[in-house]
């Protein structure tokens, strides 16, 4: 009976030993884990609980509002406050019974929340509706040594030797191997792409034929040749008519 309770009291303090032990290994387990989780947070930028995750793009962006564009705001609870807006040059709309409100760059539902607080000083949880009637439509400028230098409309895909046609073509002052694309990356800075349409049209390469994109700007420089005064000495002339002997 002595052996048994002598086994037994062996058996619960090497039970006891090791209990501590166990649970020290299942700390350390657990933390080694929390550990190995956060460092391939790190490495990784996956969000965690602990990790604010990045915002979501929108890959369908809503149109942003610009100078000329044109608004009808509509008051079905209140009529006498329907208008007809334009943004101004300096990004205000001018309103009815309340103060000018900046709406440049914002969509439409932005300006509309923006309405509803302003007009809500004066009126009673406004509810508004607001329709884009008239907008910059797309365009692009063709400017330089063509036939009809101007701005026009960008009504479908129009590559840079199209908007050269529909600019009235080369004249016999143009530069064709140095065309320069210059589009608007944001505000203050523009790209600039260089285009050797002379060796796109005369061998067919389609690769320098690029497409324009709103607000484009395409520039056919003056050549060399070109540059010559319109009127030179008869003198001078004579120099290239009859050169002299050697």
């Amino acid at each position: 009976m002595l052996r048994k309770l002598i086994a037994g009291g062996s058996v619960a303090i090497l039970f006891a030993m090791l209990l501590p032990s166990a649970a020290s290994a299942q700390t350390t387990t657990s933390q080694s884990t929390n550990l190995a989780k956060q460092a391939v947070r790190e490495n990784s930028n996956v969000p965690g609980d602990d990790f604010p995750r990045p915002a979501l793009e929108h890959r369908n962006p809503r149109y942003e509002l610009h100078s000329a564009d044109v608004l009808e705001l509509h008051f079905p609870f209140t009529p006498e406050f329907n208008q007809t807006v334009t943004v101004q040059p300096d990004g205000f709309i001018s309103l009815l019974g309340v103060e000018s409100v900046y709406v440049q760059g914002q969509t439409l539902p932005q300006v509309t929340a923006l309405l509803r607080r302003t007009y809500g000083k004066i009126l009673h949880e406004p509810e508004i509706n607001v329709i884009l009637k008239d907008f910059e439509k797309p365009y692009f400028i063709v400017g330089g040594q063509v036939g009809h230098p101007g701005k026009f409309d960008l009504r479908a895909d129009t590559t840079a030797s199209e908007a050269v046609a529909i600019a009235g073509g080369f004249t016999t002052a143009s530069k064709h191997s140095q065309v320069y694309l210059f589009h608007r990356v944001q505000n203050g800075w523009m790209e600039a792409k260089k285009l050797n349409l002379k060796k796109m049209l005369k061998g067919g390469d389609l690769n320098e034929d690029v497409y324009l994109q709103p607000g484009d700007f395409l520039y056919v420089p003056q050549n060399a040749f070109s540059k010559f005064d319109r009127f030179i000495p008869t003198s001078t002339m004579g120099l290239y008519a009859s050169p002299p002997l050697r």
